[in-house]
C-alpha cells in the first residue's frame, strides 16, 4: 500500500510538470512574443556625412552642405493604449514618434516631424486607428498608416514586407535580400527601392520652392528616390540597423533642376550596439521560457512519471507474507522422532532407519537382548 501511494505522488508530479512545460510552450511563449504595454522608450540616431539639403531659416531658402544627424524617439503611450476599444483592444499598442534632423556643426534644426500610430502587438504593422496623425509641416494631418515603420513581426520570414514611407504617404515593398551578421546576431536584410516618384506637395509649397530656386518657372514637381535597407532580428522583429540613401529633386518647367536633398543616412555605432543589446535581452527571455524551461520541465516530468510507475509496479508484484499463526503452527508441529512409541504401524519409516520390511518381522518388534535373529 505504501509503494502505491509513493508511486501515485511521483506519477502525479511528473504529469503536472509535463503540463507546465506545455503551458510554457503554448501559452507563455506566445504571450511574450507580443509588444508589451510597458515597453521602455527608445532612441535611434542616424548620421549622414557631407549631405546636401534644403534649409529654411527665418524665411530664407538655401541649399547647404554639412553633416546631418537624424534622431528618432519612440515612446509607447500606455495611457492612450488603455483607451483603445473594439478590434484594437488587447491587439494594439499606441506609439508616439518624433524625429529631428539637425546639422552637427551648428546644431541648427533642418527638419522635424511627429506622429502617433497604433501597432499590431504581434506583426508590428500599423493598424487603422481613428486618432492616428502625422505632422511634418507644423500641422497635424490625418493619415492612414499601414505596413511596417518601426517594427517587423516576431519570427520574421525570408519574404517581402511592405514598409510605409512618410514622404509618399504610402507603402512600398521591401524585398528579402539575404542574411548578415550584426554584432553576433544573424539578421535578415530587406531592401526597399523607390525611384523618382513624384511627391504630393501643396501647390503653395511648390511655388515657394520655384520662386527661390527656379526663377521664371511657373510649374514644377518634386521627385523622390530612396533606397532603404533594414537589418532585422528575425526572432524579435527588431530593427538592428537602418540605412537610407535619399534624394529629392525640384524639376521646374523652365530652368535647371535643383537638388533639395542628397544624403546617405545610417545608424551610428552606438545605436547599432544598443539595438543589438535590446534584441539579445528579448531573445534570451524567449529562449529561456520558450525552449530551455519547457525542455527541462518535460524531462523531469518524464523521469518522475516513469519512477512513479516503477514504484507502483514493484509494490504490486511483491510476494505476500503468510499469516503468522500458520507459520507458528508449523514450527510447533512435532517430528516423527519426537513421538512417543516410535513410528505408527501405518507410517512408512524413514529411509535412514535399519528396519527390515519382510513378512517375518512384525512392525514394532525387536529381538530381545541375547537372542539370535532366526531369519
Amino acid at each position: 500500500m505504501k509503494h502505491r501511494a509513493i508511486g501515485a505522488v511521483l506519477f502525479g508530479g511528473g504529469i503536472l510538470l509535463l503540463a507546465l512545460a506545455a503551458g510554457l510552450v503554448f501559452v507563455v511563449k506566445p504571450a511574450m512574443a507580443k509588444l508589451p504595454y510597458d515597453l521602455d522608450a527608445s532612441t535611434s540616431v542616424a548620421e549622414a556625412r557631407g549631405a546636401t539639403f534644403l534649409q529654411i531659416t527665418n524665411g530664407n531658402i538655401a541649399i547647404n552642405r554639412a553633416d546631418l544627424k537624424s534622431t528618432v524617439r519612440v515612446s509607447p503611450d500606455a495611457k492612450t493604449t488603455g483607451t483603445l476599444s473594439g478590434d484594437l483592444d488587447g491587439k494594439a499598442v499606441v506609439w508616439q514618434v518624433g524625429q529631428t534632423v539637425e546639422r552637427t556643426d551648428s546644431k541648427e534644426l533642418v527638419s522635424a516631424y511627429g506622429a502617433a500610430l497604433a501597432l499590431d502587438r504581434v506583426s508590428g504593422s500599423a493598424l487603422d486607428w481613428n486618432a492616428q496623425y502625422l505632422d511634418d509641416t507644423g500641422t497635424q494631418e490625418k493619415v492612414k498608416f499601414s505596413g511596417h515603420m518601426y517594427k517587423f513581426p516576431f519570427g520574421a520570414e525570408k519574404k517581402t514586407y511592405p514598409i510605409y514611407d512618410r514622404d509618399l504617404r504610402d507603402v512600398r515593398p521591401a524585398e528579402f535580400k539575404g542574411t548578415e551578421d550584426i554584432k553576433g546576431i544573424e539578421s535578415y536584410r530587406y531592401e526597399q527601392v523607390i525611384t523618382d516618384e513624384q511627391l504630393n506637395l501643396a501647390d503653395e509649397r511648390v511655388k515657394l520652392l520655384l520662386g527661390a530656386l527656379a526663377p521664371g518657372a511657373t510649374t514644377g514637381k518634386v521627385v523622390y528616390s530612396n533606397t532603404r535597407t533594414v537589418w532585422i532580428d528575425p526572432v524579435t522583429g527588431s530593427f538592428l540597423k537602418v540605412r537610407e540613401v535619399q534624394r529629392k529633386t525640384l524639376m521646374p518647367d523652365v530652368g535647371a533642376q535643383a537638388t533639395l536633398l542628397d544624403a546617405d543616412f545610417s545608424y551610428n555605432e552606438e545605436t547599432v550596439a544598443a539595438s543589438v543589446k535590446r534584441a539579445e535581452d528579448s531573445r534570451q527571455k524567449l529562449t529561456i521560457l520558450g525552449v530551455y524551461a519547457p525542455i527541462g520541465l518535460a524531462l523531469l516530468g518524464l523521469i518522475l512519471a516513469a519512477a512513479g510507475l516503477l514504484v507502483t509496479r514493484r509494490g504490486a508484484v511483491q510476494p505476500a507474507v503468510e499469516p503468522r499463526h500458520r507459520a507458528d503452527a508449523t514450527a510447533e508441529q512435532p517430528t516423527v522422532s519426537d513421538r512417543e512409541g516410535g513410528p505408527l504401524s501405518d507410517e512408512i519409516p524413514p529411509a535412514s532407519t535399519n528396519w527390515r520390511g519382510d513378512d517375518r518381522t512384525v512392525p514394532g518388534q525387536r529381538p530381545a537382548p541375547g537372542e539370535v535373529d532366526q531369519r
